[in-house]
């Protein structure tokens, strides 16, 4: 049974590959965009907002940065900037998947009565999303990403929208 199930994904693999071409994103397209993120960890969730930024270097091939806030909780708020690859897999003629691998910081600051403890680590971020064209130039956006730095992980699940020119 296991053996169906990987030819089935290298058939369903090959066949995503195999149709990059006909994706409507171009090489030198640029998007902006906005995130609703959630970003959970070590029992600890919080909500926050993003900033994007798309450049397609080639047709399957796209470069973003990402910036989230999130929102103050129990005295805690965090931020988070990335740089990330994305390889764009149509699976329609409105959808594209993606697997994301990024670099960036994490940072977060805590209020304690006077005392304030600020900290950022360098992070390693693992994931991937999905972009729903509305339009010819607005997508919705869906990504979730594991974010691994020095002793954690925080996994962030975001949803916006793209505005393509």
């Amino acid at each position: 049974m296991k053996m169906d199930f990987f030819k089935k994904a290298a058939v369903i693999a090959i066949a995503m590959i195999m149709s990059v071409a006909a994706y409507s994103q171009s090489q030198g397209d640029k998007a902006v965009g906005g995130n609703l993120v959630i970003g959970m960890g070590d029992s600890y969730t919080n909500v926050g907002i993003g900033a994007k930024f798309f450049y397609n270097v080639t047709d399957p091939i796209r470069l973003a940065g990402e910036f989230d806030y999130f929102l103050k909780k129990d005295n805690t708020s965090w931020w988070d900037f990335s740089v990330y690859g994305h390889y764009l897999f149509p699976v329609a003629d409105e959808v594209v998947i993606y697997p994301s691998l990024g670099l960036g910081a994490i940072g977060f600051t805590s209020k304690w009565g006077r005392e304030t403890y600020s900290d950022s680590r360098f992070a390693v971020s693992l994931g991937g999303g999905a972009d729903y064209e509305l339009s010819s130039n607005l997508a919705l956006t869906g990504e979730l990403r594991i974010k691994i730095f020095e002793n954690s992980n925080r996994i962030n699940l975001a949803i916006g929208l793209a505005y393509k020119f």
